[in-house]
């Protein structure tokens, strides 16, 4: 049996109670299920439970499908949400940017070099300085200008290109346009965000030119889900540098850089692998 072969991500998110993981590891036992990694998390605030299972797919006798049909009564019986993937079929992440490329750089050499499994249909952008770099890697580029007088407009548009494209998650990658509130609940959990500081100190604009401003000394990055709130969906990474009295706030900015395209990595690396699960508004991150 190939043990790095394909595998099933069985995520699970329900209210706890005694004999979760005996049903759900009973149940992959009974069909000979290999369980190649497992991880639980019982939030005691929230009396909420949370489970993520990886599976060998060549150990069960069955397909996705078939395993879905099965699994439902044990689903129903503990009130789960829950959904079961195929590790060999790549998320399709549909990349905004303006005119900061470090984080889009990035992303397009882990996806050029396949750091982790990912296909990007389509790079969005409200302006065209980046075209020739991303035709160049052979991906297509479509400018969407965005205006005071036709954002509506230009978001539908963007929506449009989104569904067309499969897209499977929505990753802004220094796109500095803030997005419209039917967008965000249109695609709930879908859309992934780096903001330039440790949130939820400094959000909106200028986050560095704020924390100069207060003389901190660590700046941050962090990755979140959008939502309608600027700059307060769930939290899903973050990390720091340390800075000091000397630094300008353009410095601020140049450090910045290397931890957020970081951070953004790290942060969707996470979701295409579906190591996160959503817990109100924070989230649970199994690593």
């Amino acid at each position: 049996m190939d043990l790095k072969g394909r595998r099933y991500i069985l995520t699970i998110a329900c209210p706890d109670r005694v004999g979760l993981v005996a049903a759900v590891s009973g149940f992959l036992a009974e069909h000979g299920g290999w369980i190649m990694e497992a991880n639980q998390h019982s939030d005691h605030g929230s009396s909420s439970f949370f489970m993520r299972d990886e599976i060998l797919a060549e150990s069960l006798p069955f397909d996705l499908a078939e395993f879905k049909e099965r699994f439902k009564p044990i689903a129903q019986r503990f009130d789960m949400r829950w959904r079961i993937e195929d590790s060999s079929v790549k998320k399709r992440l549909v990349v905004l940017v303006s005119r900061q490329d470090h984080c889009l750089s990035d992303l397009l050499h882990r996806w050029r070099n396949q750091d982790f499994a990912f296909d990007i249909p389509a790079v969005i952008s409200n302006h065209e300085d980046f075209r020739s770099f991303v035709e160049w890697h052979g991906i297509p580029f479509i400018h969407v200008p965005v205006s005071a007088g036709n954002k509506d407009e230009a978001f539908r548009r963007i929506l449009d290109i989104y569904r067309e494209s499969k897209g499977d998650a929505m990753i802004l990658a220094r796109y500095m346009q803030v997005l419209p509130g039917w967008l965000c609940e249109e695609l709930p959990g879908q859309i992934l965000n780096i903001h330039h500081s440790f949130l939820p100190s400094f959000a909106g604009a200028k986050p560095y030119h704020q924390a100069y401003e207060r003389g901190v000394k660590l700046i941050g990055a962090t990755c979140h889900y959008v939502t309608a709130q600027l700059d307060e969906g769930p939290i899903i990474e973050q990390d720091v540098i340390r800075i000091d009295h000397g630094d300008s706030p353009e410095d601020l900015v140049r450090h910045g850089r290397d931890i957020e395209k970081s951070v953004l990595a790290r942060g969707v690396r996470w979701h295409v692998e579906n190591r996160i699960l959503l817990n109100g508004h924070r989230t649970v991150v199994f690593k």
